[in-house]
Formats: structure tokens, C-alpha cells, sequence
């Protein structure tokens, strides 16, 4: 089962495992997931440890702790999730130390800073000091406020995996954001070869938003579009990512040490069933990228998924085809990106919401028992 994803590995996309729990980590689950699975780092974001925290009683102990010394809600949290972000990075240490592009664990800002550009750059500075590992990597969102923070950031000499990328357009801003931190970071003296960074383009969402427009649209011109667009948007942003390393100002910065911002495809479970279950895998495989995934999703590639070489390279031009067909079709393209991070800030801010009602319970629930 493993030989699936270790030809995904050697084709130059490193496998991130799109979960974490204590659970995880405490079991050695996580380490088996490296050692035979071939996964080379981890993302989190604020549902995935809504879920964890919910889940297991491996929290209680802490939790009770923590209420015990007077910590509020927001504090729990902190602590809860960076212990468990500081801890999975260790396990992924020694990945790190062959390969410091991977074997790197991602926490986020909080999502209610999203259109905040000094509290997230705060925020982002708070999670690296408490998570105080070299291979973390600082969750930022690529909202128009986000993009000052990314720069400060990596600037600081903070690693970042920016995230809820959706556009083409964005994302060259998100790239730019990135060259002018290290171009600070240069200026002020920082080891460049100390900060790494990914930026996580959103892949499923895109499919599920246009299609269905082009089924309220409904010509057949419209219809043989569907399940199409996701992956024609991230061959786009490789081949953006290609031009920028290209560049005369990449160039300087690559000579003065830098690493490059890989892009990351997020967002990879199938939410269609009508489509592969691997299919945000199997059509994107290139060297130097990231698929951070689902469980569900890495078992299934583990299981049939293909890998048949590069799938996104010189496929710049039949990308834009498929986008001035959905132009033609009557999709309106800013719009869909538009609606896209509104709902993806949205998203992470209920799911915030989650997080603190799920940890309030917890801590009532400890609260509870320490009283009886």
C-alpha cells in the first residue's frame, strides 16, 4: 500500500498529513504515519483541534491544570495547541534535519484577525515564541490585510505557510508579500536559509463554487466544464510560481541564500462523489510542491491512487483555455474568488467559534469534576 505514496514522494510532492490530536502524537501514530506512510509534515487549523480537543480525554489533565491556575478560555487554548504543535514537530524533527523544507508542523493565527494586519503579525510572533521550534510554520491568511503581515513576519525571521489562497492574482501578491519579507529580512542581517515558507492554494472549493454555477447555467457548453476548474487553477498558480523563480529579484534572493515558497495544495478531499476520490492528488502531482491531506484522502491514494509523471507542467496554456471557456460559459470569475475568501474567513471563524465553545466545555466539565 505505501509504494503508492512513496511514488508520489519521489516525484517531488511532499505528503502533509492534514490533521493532528495529542491522540496522534501520544500513540506514535504520527511517527508510523512517517515512517511507513511516507508524511513528511503536518497542517492544523482551528476545526481540526476543535475535533481533537472533543474527542479525547488526553486533554483533561491540562485542561484542569490550566483552570486551576486561572487561565481564561483564550489561554487554554493557546497552551493546548501549541503543547501539541510543539510536540508533533519534535516527532518530525529528524525529517526536518534531512530536509528543513519539510517535517514542519502549521498552527494559525486566531481566524477573528483575519482583516487585522498588526494583531495577526502579534499573533504570529506569540505562536513561534510559545511554539519555540525551528520547523513550526505560522498559519497567516492571504486576505488584503493578511499580505503586510506575511511580509513583517517573514521579515521577523518567522517561517509562515500562508493560507486561504484562491486566485491566481492573490497569490502573486502573496509572492510578492514573501520576497519583500526576505528582502527586509536580507537588509536587517537574518540567516535567509533559516526561513522557509509555503503558500496553500485552495483546491476542492473552487470545483464546488463554479460548478454549481455552471449547473444553474446549464448549456451543455456550461456542463462539460464541471470538474474542471480546481485543477486548471492550481496549474496556473504553479506556472505563476515558475515565472517568479525566474526572475532577476528571485535570483538575488535564491544567491543570498533563500529558500523558495512552495506551493501547497489544500483543500485535496474529494467533496464531489461524483469525482476520483484521489483526483486532487493524482492531477497535480509536480515536483517541489506539498499535498497537505485528509486522512481519508492519503489512505485512498494509498490504496489506487496513480501517479503517471508530471501532471502540471507546460499546462499553463490548456489551463487558461479551461478559464476563458468559463468566461465564455457566463462564469464570473472574480466574483467566484471573491465569495471564496469571504466564506473561507468565515469558515475559520465559526470554526474558532467551535474551538473556544468545545475547550469552554471541556474546562467546565474538569471544573466539574475537581469540585465533586
Amino acid at each position: 500500500m505505501t509504494d503508492r505514496l512513496k511514488a508520489l514522494a519521489d516525484a517531488g510532492v511532499s505528503i502533509w498529513l492534514d490533521d493532528l490530536s495529542r491522540e496522534r502524537i501520544e500513540t506514535g501514530n504520527l511517527a508510523d504515519l512517517v515512517r511507513e506512510r511516507s508524511v513528511v509534515g503536518v497542517t492544523t487549523n482551528p476545526t481540526i483541534f476543535a475535533g481533537a480537543i472533543a474527542n479525547g480525554e488526553r486533554y483533561d489533565a491540562q485542561v484542569r491544570q490550566l483552570v486551576e491556575g486561572g487561565m481564561g478560555v483564550d489561554q487554554v487554548i493557546f497552551a493546548l495547541t501549541t503543547d501539541d504543535v510543539r510536540n508533533a514537530c519534535d516527532v518530525l524533527a529528524p525529517v526536518a534535519a534531512g530536509h528543513p523544507a519539510d517535517g514542519r508542523v502549521s498552527i494559525e493565527v486566531e481566524p477573528t484577525l483575519a482583516n487585522d494586519t498588526d494583531a495577526t503579525i502579534a499573533s504570529a510572533k506569540a505562536l513561534w515564541a510559545a511554539v519555540d521550534r525551528p520547523n513550526a510554520l505560522i498559519k497567516i491568511p492571504a486576505t488584503l490585510e493578511g499580505l503586510p503581515a506575511i511580509t513583517a513576519t517573514i521579515a521577523a525571521g518567522i517561517s509562515v505557510n500562508v493560507t486561504l489562497i484562491f486566485s491566481v492574482e492573490r497569490y502573486r501578491a502573496v509572492m510578492d508579500a514573501y520576497l519583500a519579507g526576505l528582502e527586509q529580512a536580507r537588509d536587517a542581517g537574518i540567516d535567509l536559509g533559516t526561513i522557509q515558507s509555503v503558500a496553500s492554494f485552495f483546491v476542492s472549493r473552487v470545483d464546488t463554487e463554479i460548478d454549481a454555477r455552471l449547473d444553474k447555467i446549464g448549456t451543455d457548453e456550461a456542463l462539460a466544464l464541471r470538474g474542471r476548474a480546481a485543477v486548471a487553477n492550481a496549474r496556473l498558480a504553479y506556472a505563476a510560481f515558475e515565472e517568479v523563480l525566474a526572475s532577476d529579484r528571485w535570483q538575488a534572493l535564491a544567491a543570498a541564500g533563500a529558500n523558495p515558497q512552495r506551493p501547497l495544495w489544500a483543500s485535496t478531499g474529494v467533496k464531489n462523489p461524483a469525482y476520483p476520490d484521489t483526483l486532487y492528488v493524482t492531477d497535480l502531482v509536480v515536483a517541489d510542491t506539498v499535498n497537505t491531506m485528509p486522512e481519508k484522502t492519503l489512505m485512498a491514494f494509498a490504496d489506487h491512487g496513480d501517479v503517471t509523471g508530471d501532471q502540471v507542467s507546460g499546462k499553463g496554456a490548456d489551463a487558461q483555455e479551461v478559464f476563458d471557456r468559463l468566461s465564455a460559459a457566463g462564469i464570473d470569475l472574480d466574483d467566484v474568488f471573491r465569495v471564496l475568501e469571504t466564506e473561507g474567513v468565515d469558515k475559520f471563524k465559526v470554526s474558532w467559534t467551535e474551538l473556544v465553545a468545545t475547550v469552554e466545555a471541556q474546562m467546565a466539565a474538569t471544573s466539574g469534576r475537581a469540585g465533586a
